[in-house]
């Protein structure tokens, strides 16, 4: 489960609940790194052109403050990061590598990166990403030309908000399973205006019918394929690391 609104924005008591709750019902939890470009000060991203520097970091300082950001959700007991930013996936990386994280803490590179081709994304990966969202239109050769790149899960929109396109791909999920696998589904966005938002208790009860959904159709039309158990460890460091056939949180392969 993915939180998007940013840690910075959620106070330590119910980052805690989270995580809490979390692990009392196997799930793993993913949160936002919060410090962005449209959290900033800067006007640019009000204007038509703001629209392509994504939710880019803006500054040392704001690189630094990220950092803080990621650190105050490792002690609180996080260890999975959705990054928006390629300069902080590798500052991050590179810690990581260096042992100043822990081993176990994972990245996951944003669809608000904008990467949308085998070879941008597969940067992504050598940058320390352990999961990848390509953009969330790519058609479904241009996600088989991704996996054919790395080794790292994709993470694949099956359903969006308004502002994002609205679209739903729910017959389309058993082929992105076939063509993306090892692959996240991501779903239940479309229940919700746009990303980054505050839910309510009855979205989320509709993100869940919606992922119910989603679930019925990939085993109705591909029932070949299975989903890892619920608390499977995600993979760290893929690339160099992960063992054939190993498990991975959540995935469908």
């Amino acid at each position: 489960m993915t939180e998007t609104v940013g840690l910075f924005r959620h106070t330590r008591e119910e980052l805690a609940d989270y995580l809490r709750l979390a692990a009392d019902e196997g799930i793993t939890t993913v949160f936002s790194v919060g410090p962005r470009a449209t959290y900033d000060t800067s006007p640019t991203r009000l204007t038509p052109h703001g629209s392509f520097l994504g939710y880019r970091l803006r500054g040392v300082d704001q690189i630094r403050r990220a950092l803080d950001d990621v650190l105050r959700g490792l002690e609180l007991g996080c260890r999975s990061f959705v990054v928006y930013d390629e300069g902080l996936l590798k500052t991050l990386g590179q810690a990581r590598k260096g042992g100043l994280l822990p081993a176990d803490t994972t990245f996951k590179a944003s669809a608000h990166l904008g990467y949308a081709n085998p070879i941008s994304i597969s940067m992504l990966e050598e940058l320390g990403a352990d999961s990848i969202n390509p953009v969330r239109d790519l058609s479904l050769p241009a996600i088989a030309a991704v996996r054919q790149h790395i080794a790292v899960p994709l993470d694949v929109h099956t359903d969006n908000p308004p502002s994002s396109g609205g679209f739903i791909r729910t017959y389309e999920a058993p082929d992105i399973v076939r063509v993306a696998r090892p692959v996240y589904l991501k779903t239940g966005n479309s229940v919700v205006g746009a990303h980054g938002q505050f839910t309510r208790a009855e979205d989320g009860e509709r993100m869940a019918d919606q992922a119910s959904i989603t679930l019925e159709v990939v085993q109705r039309f591909a029932s070949e394929f299975t989903q890892s158990p619920a608390g499977a460890p995600a993979p760290v460091n893929a690339v160099s690391t992960r063992v054939a056939g190993e498990e991975t949180a959540g995935c469908l392969r």
